[in-house]
């Protein structure tokens, strides 16, 4: 996981309790969490239109086809 070991992440971990203590930490967990979660909706959403994008993009090469002939 991007090179950091067990000891590395103690290390961040225990600095990140001590910037925004006890208290925060719940909420910048929750807060993380909402961020993944509307992420991965947004990106569902967009492979979702894809498909269309690649249909229509089918369509104006058929249309660009039939006006050469």
């Amino acid at each position: 996981m991007f090179g950091l070991g067990m000891p590395e992440l103690v290390i961040i971990m225990g600095i990140t309790f001590m910037v925004f203590g006890g208290k925060k930490l719940p909420e910048l967990g929750a807060g993380l969490g909402k961020g993944i979660k509307a992420f991965k909706t947004g990106l569902r959403d967009v492979e979702k239109t894809v498909p269309a994008l690649d249909e229509v993009k089918a369509l104006k090469s058929d249309l660009h086809e039939t006006e050469k002939h």
